[in-house]
């Protein structure tokens, strides 16, 4: 192996530590400075990590960085990552790629002329959760998929968050927050999206925060809060979407694929692992046992699994698969707003799947 990739990190909320604590039990990758518009906090994981602490500005032109980490709020992806790019630096960034659909086009094109890479997380489909219920795709063990559902209601995130305003202004919303995790899995099980139909609500007008220094305070919702949609594959297969910040429970799987030949119960997204459950068409529910993706695998994997790639590999989390999972999703919104089918204008490969293995 080569040297490790060396990594800047920008923004540094409760995430970063998750990232961070990754890249300690990693050969691939290696952290060098962190920035964050809070001097203080910088210089505080700096210490704790044994990092230097600058300026943002800094960080992006400083020569030992290689990739710049951004972790950034959504409505920053797009400006961090086009100076990051234009500093020659590699980018790899938190879900969504960018705020909006044409800021995360020119990050694409930037890094495509620039001869840089560009990734962004969900890479939790890296791990043996997903990865396993691909191969069980892949090798025909439902037959002919022909529909897929993924279902995610919660009663709202500002029950837990203590500053959840972002969630419920443009750009936020149940499925710019949770659905990459939920589109990105169903596009690496099924492939592309060809187009969309969808309808969206919202219950309440105003949001009350449930828990820190603001509770009680009353927020402003301004967007759709209950989002469902029916996207169809390029393979033709239909996957039900289902998000929502307005339900209470529900009893369906997060993801579940079904063929002529039986059906899959698929973890949850968010998370790297967890039980695959398959019926055959003559059979009963029965577990398998992991057979694909890195083992104990977390966030952070995305950017390791680029750098092992190497340049002439596309890597899996890349951000070609993540700009046509936010054209997905802001074409699902378009889809509700304006009542009729809208085509999905991106594709992207199929990511490469992941063989069971171990990555360090």
């Amino acid at each position: 192996m080569g040297q490790p990739l060396r990594i800047g990190v920008v923004g540094l909320g409760a995430i970063s530590g998750a990232y961070l604590s990754t890249f300690e039990r990693l050969d691939a990758v290696r952290p060098v400075a962190v920035a964050d518009l809070d001097e203080a906090r910088a210089k505080a994981v700096a210490k704790e990590r044994g990092l230097r602490a600058l300026t943002v500005d800094e960080l992006v032109a400083d020569p030992e960085v290689e990739l710049v980490l951004n972790l950034t709020v959504p409505a920053a992806h797009a400006e961090i990552a086009l100076k990051a790019i234009a500093a020659g630096k590699h980018v790899y960034g938190e879900k969504p790629l960018a705020a909006t659909l044409d800021e995360a086009r020119a990050v694409v094109e930037a890094g495509r002329l620039a001869g840089v890479r560009v990734g962004c997380a969900p890479d939790t489909v890296l791990g043996t959760g997903v990865q396993t219920a691909r191969k069980a795709v892949d090798d025909g063990l439902i037959g002919a998929p022909v529909a897929a559902t993924a279902t995610m209601v919660t009663p709202g995130h500002e029950r837990w968050h203590p500053d959840p305003d972002f969630y419920y202004r443009p750009g936020g919303g149940p499925l710019l927050d949770m659905g990459p995790y939920y589109v990105t899995a169903l596009v690496t099980l099924l492939g592309p999206v060809a187009s969309v139909v969808g309808a969206a609500s919202r219950t309440r007008t105003t949001r009350t925060i449930g828990s820190g220094p603001r509770a009680g305070e009353v927020i402003p919702v301004e967007i759709d809060t209950h989002v469902t949609g029916v996207l169809r594959h390029e393979s033709g297969a239909l996957s039900t979407l289902v998000m929502s910040f307005d339900s209470v429970a529900t009893r369906a799987s997060n993801i579940e694929v079904h063929g002529q030949a039986g059906s899959l119960v698929v973890p949850d997204p968010n998370r790297f692992d967890g039980e695959v459950r398959i019926h055959p068409l003559d059979g009963e529910w029965e577990a398998l046992p992991p057979s694909a993706g890195y083992r104990d695998a977390a966030r952070g994997y995305g950017i390791a699994d680029l750098a092992a790639a190497g340049a002439r590999v596309p890597a899996r989390a890349n951000g070609e698969l993540a700009y046509h999972v936010l054209d997905v999703m802001s074409s699902l919104l378009d889809a509700a707003e304006g009542g009729a089918a809208v085509e999905v204008a991106s594709t992207c490969e199929r990511p490469a799947a992941v063989p069971l293995s171990d990555l360090t």
